[in-house]
């Protein structure tokens, strides 16, 4: 494999990103970024059961959705090809992204709260999701988008993977594009993008 193919933020990789630059998550994202080992992630064998189920309830929320959606698809900035991101669920028409779903999970507590003090509480408690979108938001070119919270009851494999998802089991927010986050994120990933622009085939 090129290390080329490791030159890349994802929407996954914003919180890493945005740190303090002496922090160990930046100067991680930076080693990944030039490691030329392309990590590989499979969540449905993961040991870590938020994870794991996270990933079974993502096929679970797919069947609320509209034909037209698609799981995990890429997309990639015109603007600054260094920047991906990966779309929970995407909305297809015309082989163009329209909208999309960012999915998360979390506890029945936490979603009992989100529920009463609604998007701007989610915005700042979570925050790195918020900006995480604003990474997809930019990537997709589309004006807004929305994060989806997900309650789960249980980490049993054969319960979620049998679950009949209700619309009070969810709550939807839609998040609008913040040009100031996107700014933000922008410039932290300018030093990357030079490092891409330098190793591509063209200029080695």
């Amino acid at each position: 494999m090129s290390f080329i193919e490791t030159m890349y933020i994802g929407s996954g990789d914003v919180a890493a990103l945005l740190a303090g630059k002496d922090t160990k998550t930046h100067a991680a994202l930076m080693q990944r970024f030039v490691s030329g080992e392309k990590p590989y992630y499979n969540a449905l064998a993961s040991p870590i059961d938020a994870l794991r189920t996270g990933a079974i309830l993502e096929d679970r929320y797919l069947l609320c959705l509209s034909e037209d959606y698609y799981t995990q698809y890429k997309v990639r900035s015109f603007e600054m090809d260094v920047f991906t991101a990966s779309l929970d669920f995407a909305r297809i028409k015309d082989g163009i992204v329209i909208d999309f779903d960012e999915l998360k999970t979390c506890s029945f507590n936490d979603f009992l709260t989100i529920q009463e003090n609604g998007v701007d509480f989610a915005k700042s408690v979570y925050k790195a999701y918020y900006n995480q979108v604003q990474e997809q938001l930019y990537c997709s070119g589309l004006e807004s988008a929305n994060i989806v919270f997900l309650v789960v009851y249980s980490y049993n494999d054969e319960e979620n993977m049998t679950r009949d998802i209700q619309e009070n089991e969810y709550i939807k927010f839609r998040v609008q594009r913040d040009e100031e986050v996107i700014t933000k994120i922008k410039e932290r990933g300018r030093i990357f993008q030079q490092i891409k622009d330098y190793y591509k085939p063209q200029n080695i």
